[in-house]
């Protein structure tokens, strides 16, 4: 409250954002009464003819209400705004962006409302330090008032205090006196305590000479005694008449006798004496235990005293120390009070405006120079990512390199799509495969048929082909319609050829072919009918077939069996190439009995469809059986698409080939 905002980075970034602050552009929308205009307030524009074609359920079923009108313009409002710190200055720049169909006035209006948000946020500043300072001075009021009370209950309990524990003439000195009591008290009970040890070594002493059998008369205190001394003087004495008496008279003589029983006597008292002198000691150590108790028990009597007037003492420093702290709090507290008041009326805003906004002479946006560069960049950006998601996106086999460096094996051709040729005469596209390389012999189309042939007659260096099994990994990718056409190739170029249908489940050759026979494959294998019989002779190409019937029974162990193999003997003497038109691999097994028959097999795989880890598989179970695979070929090739990106690859150049097939027929 007191200071001002300090003038450092982290509050201007502050005050940039309570510029941008809800509540102080409610404020400026109230002021200006931005809800009236229809650029802010879109209930007020006019109704466009888009309005009654959009679907019931786009539209918002909120009930409309002067409350949400009125947030909806604050957040329009908001969204035209902004702030931004100038660089490292202390700056702060305003500015308001206004413009729309319904704004003719938008440049003076965008002006108009960056200074009002601008002098909003200065009376924000002010109006935030009165009630400021307005509510310190309320609280420390309230807070003064608690404390004076506190002050009052702190003393009284402090005079309370030293009533009732008779701590009212409690001074150090008194303190001083008891301690000193208490050392003298000390001192006399160490001084008793070793003349009761003193005592108590000499009874023990004594006891311990008489239990070892003495009469006494070696106890110290018996040697000091003078009635012992007497008494043993006597007996000295008397021991010197018995023994003269005894040398005299004899131990019978009257006068010895008489000796004997005053020496007996002088004993006796001399042994009195000496248990005297013992109850005497033990009389001594009883007083001196006597006199240690009652020493000790005068210290413990001071030293409870002395504790009590400690406890007594620190109970009322504490509530002194208590009252002293409130007393203080309550001095703190005033002074503040004083200063607050003090400052009222005096506030000053901590900010105020460098320069006011003017009126624009030129739109802000759009710029068409920086608009056009951001589309064009944005575009090739778009169009970037496109290529890359659909390159990722795309599993099959495109070029040349794809087919030798994924699968590793030779790539034998590619097989274009006849609908997709830019050679030729219009309408030609509308021809069938087969059709297309009987009436077109110099296009495209048909030379990739020879390119694929000479892949295959060399396929196996220094060793004849003679039995060619084609075959792919899934269905529906041109298997029989490319066996077809090379079949019809060979045998324009002069090579009698053969296609044997080894599909037992679609006999597909009958169909692109429209032929019924009666006989066929099944036929000649059950020995019902002669090769002559089943063999049937393209008349357009002068290629011959031998298909299957629509007989519904098929043997399991058909190619399996020796009747296959004779018939596989047979046709390698009767033709130069023999076509197997096989079952794809994967769903069908007859392709794995078969393939190791063959001199080569032929793998096709369609052009960016068939996937990569179908070809892989399928490769792998011919592999397994022992099948030489020559190489792969692509089929339906869309030539258009792969001049587009069909970079490395021979058909990358079609374009500046084409017009060779064109311009040859």
């Amino acid at each position: 409250v007191l200071p001002g905002m300090p003038a450092d980075t982290t509050q201007v970034d502050t005050e940039a954002k309570v510029l941008q602050s809800r509540s102080l552009a409610e404020k400026v929308v109230d002021r200006l009464k931005l809800t009236e205009d229809p650029e802010f307030n879109a209930l007020l524009r006019p109704k466009s003819f888009i309005s009654p074609l959009v679907p019931a359920f786009l539209k918002s079923h909120k009930p409309v209400t002067p409350e949400s009108t009125r947030e909806k313009v604050v957040d329009n409002v908001l969204a035209n705004l902004k702030v931004a710190r100038d660089n490292l200055t202390l700056i702060i720049n305003v500015s308001f962006s206004s413009g729309s169909a319904f704004s003719p006035n938008a440049a003076e209006k965008s002006a108009r409302i960056a200074n009002a948000f601008a002098d909003q946020y200065l009376l924000e500043q002010l109006d935030t330090k009165f009630d400021a300072t307005r509510r310190a001075s309320d609280w420390l009021n309230s807070r003064l008032a608690g404390l004076r009370s506190q002050v009052e209950t702190a003393e009284s309990a402090v005079e309370q205090y030293r009533a009732s524990h008779g701590l009212l003439a409690l001074s150090e000195q008194q303190g001083t006196i008891t301690q000193q009591e208490i050392s003298n008290l000390n001192t006399q009970l160490a001084q008793a305590r070793a003349e009761q040890a003193g005592a108590e070594a000499k009874l023990n002493t004594a006891k311990s000479q008489l239990a070892a059998g003495s009469h006494g008369d070696d106890l110290g205190e018996a040697l000091s005694s003078p009635v012992v001394t007497q008494l043993r003087q006597q007996r000295a004495q008397l021991s010197a008449q018995v023994a003269d008496l005894a040398g005299r008279y004899g131990p019978r003589h009257p006068e010895m006798l008489k000796a004997q029983r005053q020496l007996a006597d002088i004993d006796g008292q001399i042994q009195s004496e000496i248990n005297r002198v013992t109850s005497n000691l033990e009389a001594q150590v009883q007083v001196a235990r006597q006199r240690t108790a009652s020493l000790a028990g005068s210290v413990g009597n001071s030293k409870g005293s002395l504790a009590t007037s400690n406890a007594a003492g620190v109970k009322l420093a504490e509530l002194q120390r208590n009252a002293d702290a409130v007393k203080t709090l309550y001095q703190a507290f005033l002074d503040r009070f004083k200063q607050t008041t003090e400052q009222q009326g005096i506030q000053q805003s901590d900010s105020h405006v460098v320069a006011r906004a003017t009126t624009p002479t030129q739109p802000s946006f759009p710029k068409p120079l920086i608009m056009g560069a951001v589309g064009l960049v944005f575009a090739g950006v778009c169009g970037l990512l496109t290529i890359f998601i659909m390159e990722a996106l795309e599993q099959g086999l495109y070029t040349t390199e794809d087919v030798e460096k994924t699968l590793r094996l030779p790539h034998l051709g590619s097989i274009p799509d006849s609908r997709a040729l830019v050679e030729g005469k219009r309408g030609q596209s509308k021809l069938s495969p087969l059709a297309y390389v009987i009436d077109q012999p110099l296009s495209s189309f048909a030379e990739s048929f020879r390119h694929l042939a000479t892949s295959i007659q060399f396929s196996r260096v220094g060793e004849p082909v003679h039995v060619v099994a084609v075959t792919s990994a899934l269905p529906g990718e041109g298997k029989t319609t490319t066996t077809i056409c090379l079949a019809r190739v060979m045998a324009a170029q002069g090579t009698s050829v053969v296609v044997v249908d080894c599909d037992l489940r679609r006999r597909t050759v009958n169909r692109l072919l429209s032929v019924d026979p009666a006989v066929g494959l099944l036929e000649y294998l059950a020995g019902n009918a002669t090769l002559d019989e089943v063999l049937v002779r393209d008349e357009k190409s002068g290629a011959y077939l031998l298909p299957l019937t629509k007989n519904e029974y098929t043997p399991k162990d058909l190619f399996a069996s020796a009747a296959f193999d004779r018939l596989l003997e047979e046709l390698r003497r009767r033709f130069t190439t023999v076509l197997l038109d096989t079952a794809p691999v994967l769903p069908v097994d007859d392709t794995r009995v078969l393939a190791p028959k063959a001199d080569c097999v032929v793998f096709l795989a369609r052009w960016r469809k068939t996937p990569r880890k179908a070809v892989e598989h399928a490769l792998h179970q011919l592999e397994m059986v022992g099948a030489y695979v020559a190489g792969v070929g692509l089929t339906q090739v869309n030539m258009r698409d792969q001049v587009r990106y069909g970079y490395g690859d021979a058909s990358y150049y079609y374009r500046s080939y084409s017009h060779y097939y064109s311009s040859a027929y």
